[in-house]
């Protein structure tokens, strides 16, 4: 079986959201064709001045040798793929899917399945790197599914991504992307409680980000978002709504393979106040909001 590689294949691409439309800008610069589909005209409308083409409907992306799926949740992907219409019915047999939305691993496995029974393989691939990574072409994909149908898709892949990781079979992706979400919210709470701390005491929290950067505590989320906190930055990289939906996932997944998540079940009900209080849309960096009401501070950084 032959490569897909720019030049000679066409690629379907639906889900033209903050991270799918850079997604798809970067696999026309690399050279791919490219049939866009989204319920947002808009969003097709700029793909299509880029050089794309409107594939009118799902089944109008099928038309293409390879067809990417970035959506919100795993309801929306099943009814791309397995709903009237969808792409199960209008793939063609040889062709491939690859999801690169964040959904259940059970979801994903159940798909695979339904695909290949029509001949038609699918990996997924969901993605860490925020609308940045998107931009600059350098997420980190953690693929599940055939090692062998990986290798043809690479250079689709490398389009948008810099880390391209083959986690293992179908939905290892997905299981790999929530145990991802997890250790960020995580290190997200962290860095809230910690700078929480700080200003309680008086402390300069913008001293104590640059000493803990220095020491074993140092990590990406304290440099990021802790960088975000003191600015009083919340506007959304990765929204809350889209957080919270992700922690739910690892919640029901620990739930059927019996893994204690306790630490995320409590994050994950901290991001629901958010949602809940009307912060829904700020960036997953808002928990230092939260901390800081729940302590009596302002939600702005000074000591």
């Amino acid at each position: 079986m032959s490569t897909f590689s720019p030049g000679s294949t066409t690629v379907g691409f639906i889900g033209l959201g903050v991270m799918g439309r850079r997604m798809a800008l970067n696999l026309k610069r690399a050279g791919f064709a490219l049939l866009v589909h989204d319920l947002n005209r808009e969003a097709v409308t700029e793909l299509v001045a880029s050089g794309a083409r409107d594939a009118g409907s799902i089944a109008g992306t099928a038309e293409a040798d390879l067809v990417i799926t970035m959506l919100p949740d795993t309801p929306d992907v099943e009814a791309v793929v397995l709903g009237e219409g969808g792409l199960a019915v209008a793939m063609r047999p040889g062709s491939v899917l690859i999801d690169m939305s964040s959904i259940s691993p059970t979801a994903a496995i159940a798909m695979q399945s339904a695909l290949a029974a029509k001949a038609v393989a699918m990996l997924d691939a969901p993605v860490s790197g925020g609308y940045q990574g998107a931009e600059a072409g350098t997420l980190s994909i953690m693929v599940g599914g055939d090692a062998e149908i990986l290798e043809r898709c690479r250079p689709v892949l490398e389009a948008m991504g810099k880390t391209i990781s083959h986690i293992g079979g179908p939905g290892a992706g997905q299981v790999c992307k929530v145990c991802n979400q997890v250790a960020v919210a995580i290190n997200i709470q962290a860095v809230a409680e910690a700078l929480t701390l700080a200003r309680k005491n008086g402390v300069d929290p913008g001293k104590v980000r640059t000493a803990l950067l220095g020491g074993f505590a140092q990590s990406r989320a304290l440099d990021l978002h802790g960088q975000r906190v003191l600015d009083g930055n919340y506007a959304a990289g990765f929204r809350v709504t889209l957080q919270r939906k992700d922690l739910k996932l690892a919640l029901e997944n620990g739930s059927v393979t019996g893994a204690a998540l306790p630490a995320t079940a409590l994050i994950q009900q901290l991001y629901g106040v958010l949602a809940n209080t009307g912060r829904a849309d700020l960036d997953n960096s808002s928990l230092a909001l939260l901390m800081a009401e729940m302590s009596g501070l302002s939600g702005e950084a000074e000591p």
